[in-house]
């Protein structure tokens, strides 16, 4: 959801396909428990301690900036989360994997081991929430675990078939695992990894190659 502007309170919401189940089936089914705020649209840069009308105008141009329209993709909303965090916090917590992106060939190998670290904080105690959008493509299996979390974290907003097909798990590293299948020749999904005590939250793309049968290599990982 969104706010339509900045002047006035009238927020515009988009149901995913799972909402929209509940809401058509009545009962009270359809019922709002938790919800998350985010600035994706503010560019803080843009704050001007040098404006000459002085300090009341520094962030004029922040708050006149246009405000987004609600988007359903969870990979491309709240990306950049409202969070609480100990007052003596001078840095915000980054979560930093060494892969931009993983890309295998169906059924091969062991998978990729992605031990996530988190920039100027930490999350050793309770571990990371990793999750796989879409088991079709990819599964996960814990690497390391989290000594003090063992049940996941999932503030992300998956639509209703991601909701269906994801799998998640709690530890300090979780393995990749591609998945095998006939059609298409390439499948895609997301990888979300969540600092359960920062809040953190960084998503990577997983890419599945089909193997072609006779093809140089065919077989192997």
């Amino acid at each position: 959801m969104g706010f339509l502007n900045n002047t006035t309170i009238t927020v515009d919401a988009i149901l995913t396909k799972r909402g929209r189940e509940l809401l058509a089936r009545g009962n009270n089914e359809f019922q709002i428990t938790k919800f998350a705020l985010a600035d994706d649209e503010v560019d803080y840069r843009l704050w001007d301690t040098s404006h000459p009308n002085g300090t009341n105008f520094y962030g004029a141009v922040i708050e006149n900036m246009p405000l987004l329209e609600p988007v359903p993709d969870e990979t491309q909303a709240l990306k950049y989360k409202l969070v609480s965090l100990p007052k003596e916090t001078s840095r915000l917590p980054i979560l930093d994997i060494s892969v931009p992106s993983l890309t295998f060939t169906q059924g091969g190998g062991n998978g990729d081991l992605i031990s996530p670290g988190t920039l100027n904080s930490t999350d050793a105690e309770l571990g990371y929430t990793f999750i796989v959008h879409d088991t079709n493509v990819a599964r996960l299996q814990v690497g390391q675990a989290a000594p003090g979390q063992t049940s996941p974290l999932v503030p992300v907003n998956l639509s209703g078939d991601d909701i269906t097909n994801s799998q998640n798990v709690v530890g300090l590293t979780a393995r990749v695992l591609p998945q095998t299948f006939t059609t298409p020749n390439q499948k895609t999904t997301q990888l979300t990894v969540v600092g359960n005590q920062t809040g953190a939250t960084t998503t990577i793309t997983v890419t599945v190659n089909k193997t072609v049968l006779g093809s140089p290599g065919a077989g192997s990982s």
